[in-house]
């Protein structure tokens, strides 16, 4: 059995600033799942909702943090993996997926690879969605439920969309854990929770937004 590696002092810092920024896009996430959903309701709802979000005076300055606060997570966390790889000059001779209590998997393995692939697919999905095309839905209403329904009835699209949920959940399954232990929400009575949400999570998140886009699809997009 292994014993834990303790981290450096001087990577404490960074270690916060992760687990922080982490939180914040974790609930972030939480709330954008939930209001996608509902898309299920029919347009009037979900038009509505979108309607009360992109019209709000504070969606500008809330945008810019929450993109400040991903450019942050992504190049701490960049800075905090080379720190630690240069501090361990020889490399493992054979890497293994660990068991029992290890938190080794495939999601945290591939932190890195998956936060820079949805580094360059949010600015797409941006584009896609706030700078799409401009449907009216009536009393200066957008039509975004049109949009997606237009968008989501591409196979390119839709493929390219299941793949990138698929790395989301990726990240989350071992993200949203990691960074609430990061904080200092760890030990026996919260080390199960905290993974055991960072699962459930990375499931339900990733799963909501493929069940949209299929849906979509195969179902709304095709009436």
């Amino acid at each position: 059995m292994g014993t834990r590696r303790s981290l450096p002092a001087s990577l404490i810092p960074t270690k916060l600033i992760i687990g922080a920024t982490g939180v914040l896009l974790f609930l972030y996430l939480v709330l954008h799942i939930i209001g996608n959903l509902m898309v299920f309701l029919g347009p009037g709802i979900f038009n509505s909702y979108a309607h009360m979000l992109i019209s709000n005076p504070l969606v500008v300055p809330i945008e810019i943090g929450l993109a400040a606060v991903i450019v942050i997570h992504l190049y701490k966390a960049i800075a905090m993996t080379m720190k630690n790889q240069s501090a361990r000059p020889v490399k493992y001779a054979k890497k293994a997926w660990a068991g029992g209590a290890s938190q080794k998997s495939i999601g945290s393995s591939t932190m890195i690879l998956t936060g820079l692939a949805l580094l360059i697919f949010i600015p797409i999905h941006v584009l896609t969605f706030k700078y799409g095309t401009h449907y009216d839905f009536g009393d200066g209403v957008r039509d975004l439920y049109r949009l997606e329904m237009e968008n989501f009835s591409s196979p390119l699209t839709v493929g390219f969309y299941l793949i990138t949920m698929v790395l989301v959940g990726l990240h989350l399954w071992h993200g949203v854990a990691s960074s609430f232990q990061s904080l200092g929400l760890e030990g026996p009575r919260f080390t199960p929770f905290v993974r055991i949400l960072g699962k459930v999570s990375a499931v339900a998140i990733a799963g909501g937004f493929i069940a949209i886009t299929l849906w979509v699809f195969l179902a709304a997009g095709r009436s």
